[in-house]
């Protein structure tokens, strides 16, 4: 990991700190509303602190959701 993502993670860190439920709900709502490249390492991080605090059946299925998601394969995006 280099340091410019080691920041950027402690910087969203930083920002959602004392968020509360609705906080974080209406942050990721934006972040997936907006469609925008730059949310993606925002919502990276709140999935990591999702990941790090969920039991081996919770994140099994937040895997089998994932991969139930995901569109049948395609041509490489451009």
């Amino acid at each position: 990991m280099n340091i410019a993502s080691l920041n950027l993670r402690q910087a969203i860190m930083y920002k959602m700190q004392g968020s509360d439920a609705n906080a974080v709900e209406e942050t990721i709502s934006d972040a997936i509303s907006s469609g925008q490249e730059k949310t993606l390492p925002g919502l990276g991080v709140l999935f990591e602190v999702l990941w790090q605090n969920s039991n081996e059946n919770a994140r099994q299925g937040m895997v089998q959701t994932i991969a139930e998601h995901m569109p049948a394969q395609t041509s490489k995006p451009m």
